[in-house]
């Protein structure tokens, strides 16, 4: 029992430690509590996919937009591929839940998430980008870092991602091409884009 207990908090320590990406959320830190050797796993994957994530030529190969945009997407697709390479996929269903639930808690407190106050449209966009990292799982399951990011980069170039719709500007609209006056408000009228999603075409 007291070997279990400094395990946890081993893990706990790990997992809740400031990563270069975010501070974990409380929901997320509820999360490794019930999953600590999930959360060891997490914890030392990121740190993989962050130094893919934070090169530079990222963006070139996709857009600058961490918030609605093709790196957004890739943020959520690559990362969750690459822990579903060593996690069951029930499990960091969970933890992508928990991770918006977080964004909620943020968006009441008026805390900004990439530069942007979450809302409702963004959350349905990353849990759906999750879905699309849980699909691609069985045939990337063995692939390397790498190689599991030049096909995400090539499944979002191919439309097969979700995105929110922006103008020439890089402004939000909605469906109608207006821009959107933002609010405080959860749910705003932003236009989501549901992808062309062909596993068959990587």
């Amino acid at each position: 029992m007291i070997l279990k207990k400094w395990v946890l908090a081993f893990v706990l320590i790990i997992f809740c430690w400031q990563t270069k990406y975010k501070a974990i959320s409380f929901q997320e830190f509820k999360w490794a509590i019930f999953h600590p050797i999930a959360a060891i796993k997490v914890k030392q994957i990121t740190k993989k996919c962050n130094k893919i994530y934070f090169n530079p030529n990222l963006k070139l190969q996709l857009d600058s937009f961490e918030s609605g945009g093709k790196l957004d997407a890739f943020r959520h697709i690559f990362y969750m591929a690459a822990y579903a390479q060593k996690i069951k996929i029930k499990k960091l269903r969970k933890l992508g839940i928990a991770h918006e639930k977080g964004n909620y808690k943020q968006f009441l407190k008026g805390s900004l998430e990439n530069g942007e106050l979450p809302d409702s449209i963004s959350t349905v966009m990353d849990l759906n980008n999750n879905e699309i990292a849980f699909a691609l799982q069985t045939k990337f399951k063995y692939l390397p870092l790498i190689e599991l990011q030049n096909n995400v980069i090539k499944l979002i170039n191919k439309n097969g991602a979700f995105v929110i719709l922006r103008n020439e500007l890089g402004e939000f609209i909605d469906c109608e091409g207006t821009k959107i006056i933002y609010k405080k408000e959860w749910h705003i009228n932003k236009c989501l884009i549901k992808p062309k999603f062909n596993l068959h075409e990587l």
